[in-house]
């Protein structure tokens, strides 16, 4: 095996990888990155197990073909350290080392054999659709948030994903929450698509995300039973699905929230996350004073003190609520417009967030006992 590969694409492709390949593995092999050499192109497979992602690099220097394994952690370290968009030469010598030469670098690396790393072929065909990569982003960013990280309640681990219909219009519906606030996106799709309902893993989201956002074009889409694969233009993902039955999450969105509060967004994100400053752990609870178009907010922690801000708003009530300071700023960090709307019912009642200026795409949060 021997070829010539660009520092940036060979740097980028293992950068990905790192997001897979479990630090701390029990076997040598799942630390290790495949390397394939074949016709003009080098293509990469990092796997935990749980995930598999492949990456080809196109129009390579290919003097002799072949394949083997090296630890991904190492390789990316050295590949990252040196000088940008340089010409990387790689080589097999007898089998169980990687030489790794540019300008006036050697590294050997030590190979374990291709024929030991697990991969497994699976036909996807069955049913596919494709979707634009910045609607798929959309989705995984306006829910990923809400993923619970309570390892007892495995089904709420993850996103779930399923087709919905309103008035004879066909959406792909994301929906995350971890009991204490809630995000539901969707998207519209051209028409019915053949698609069970899953539950995206909290790993694949994070390792979908980082490839979309340096991707600009269509992702196809194949689920099998357990498992699910996204194809980019030069990456597949194929990974395994959380097992479980997501709850009824309809029920849960308020019915009659009809106290309406409109305030500017930025203003209203700053003005949360400087008061929540007073508060080391974040998790006191900002208090909502509201009466005609007045919002006070305070924080109150008896170790580090007292915080206070005032906000012109639109409302026509009096109110007093408090909410998780870092579940407001992670809403509304991801609306797109210049205003937010939080619509109450009581103080003891979950709050509904809407982006004016995505209707698609609405949120849920459960006040804090006072």
């Amino acid at each position: 095996m021997k070829f010539n590969v660009n520092q940036q694409d060979l740097q980028q492709s293992l950068n990905y990888c790192q997001g897979v390949i479990e630090k701390r593995s029990t076997l040598p092999i799942l630390s290790n990155i495949l390397l394939d050499v074949k016709n003009t192109k080098l293509t990469l497979t990092a796997t935990d197990l749980d995930l598999i992602f492949i990456h080809q690099i196109e129009n390579i220097e290919v003097f002799e073909e072949g394949k083997t394994t090296t630890t991904s952690s190492i390789m990316y370290d050295i590949v990252r350290k040196f000088t940008p968009g340089k010409k990387i030469n790689l080589s097999l010598s007898d089998g169980s080392k990687l030489q790794l030469e540019s300008e006036n670098s050697i590294f050997n690396l030590n190979c374990i054999s291709s024929s030991e790393f697990p991969l497994t072929d699976e036909n996807f065909d069955q049913d596919e659709f494709l979707i634009k990569s910045k609607q798929l982003l959309k989705l995984l960013n306006k829910c990923k948030f809400s993923v619970s990280n309570d390892e007892t309640r495995h089904y709420l681990s993850g996103i779930y994903f399923h087709q919905t219909e309103v008035d004879d219009k066909n959406y792909l519906t994301a929906v995350a929450t971890d009991s204490h606030r809630m995000s539901i996106s969707k998207i519209r799709l051209d028409g019915k698509i053949n698609f069970d309902p899953i539950i995206l893993p909290k790993k694949t989201i994070f390792q979908l995300c980082s490839l979309l956002e340096n991707y600009d074009g269509e992702v196809k889409i194949s689920n099998l039973k357990s498992k699910i694969k996204f194809e980019l233009k030069n990456s597949i993902l194929i990974s395994k699905l959380i097992d479980g039955k997501f709850p009824n999450y309809i029920q849960v969105i308020p019915k009659n929230n009809q106290k309406k509060l409109e305030v500017d967004l930025k203003s209203f994100l700053n003005s949360v996350d400087r008061v929540a400053s007073v508060s080391l752990d974040k998790k006191d609870g900002v208090k909502f004073n509201l009466n005609k178009d007045t919002l006070n907010l305070s924080v109150n922690n008896t170790n580090s003190g007292h915080g206070k801000e005032s906000l012109l708003v639109k409302f026509d009530h009096d109110l007093e609520i408090s909410f998780n300071s870092r579940y407001l700023i992670d809403v509304a960090s991801q609306l797109d417009g210049d205003k937010i709307e939080i619509y109450f019912n009581d103080t003891g009642s979950p709050a509904l967030i809407k982006d004016p200026n995505d209707f698609d795409s609405i949120f849920v949060v459960m006040p804090m006992k006072a």
